[in-house]
């Protein structure tokens, strides 16, 4: 059964949700490989490869934040990016990984949106929402400057 986006998952970070959405989607394509190797393998390196993208922008707001628990976030990112890494040591050695990576894929995204992002959602909205109101301050003045 496939993944589906609910407002459950959202964090109300429009970049974050976005990204989020579009490792729903990969998972999703998991399933739809229906065991197919190769295809799974481009999936899984696809999915990886955006995976550590996501984590490295998502650490880079939640440290900009001043997250208390940032560092802690990125090491659950760390041995959970190590982990699905070991699903393509198993696809290489000819294993059929779509079960058992689903249910580890599934589990984990709705877990860790839920708890462990939820938990900076506040502080780094609040932190976007400031660097935004700096900047339209900023922009206004100048151009009250040039043009007032």
């Amino acid at each position: 059964m496939q993944l589906q986006w609910s407002s459950e998952l959202e964090l109300g970070i429009p970049v974050i949700d976005s990204q989020h959405q579009r490792i729903v989607e990969y998972i999703n394509s998991v399933e739809q490989a229906n065991h197919d190797q190769e295809k799974m393998r481009i999936i899984l390196n696809e999915l990886i490869d955006y995976t550590i993208s996501h984590f490295a922008f998502e650490e880079s707001l939640m440290e900009e934040a001043g997250y208390t628990f940032a560092k802690a976030h990125k090491k659950v990112h760390q041995l959970f990016t190590r982990r699905v890494e070991t699903f393509t040591t198993r696809l290489d050695a000819g294993e059929d990984i779509t079960n058992d990576l689903l249910i580890v894929l599934k589990s984990w995204l709705v877990n860790h949106i839920k708890r462990d992002d939820k938990d900076y959602s506040d502080i780094v909205k609040a932190n976007l929402h400031a660097a935004t109101t700096r900047t339209k301050a900023r922009q206004g003045t100048w151009f009250n400057r040039l043009f007032g």
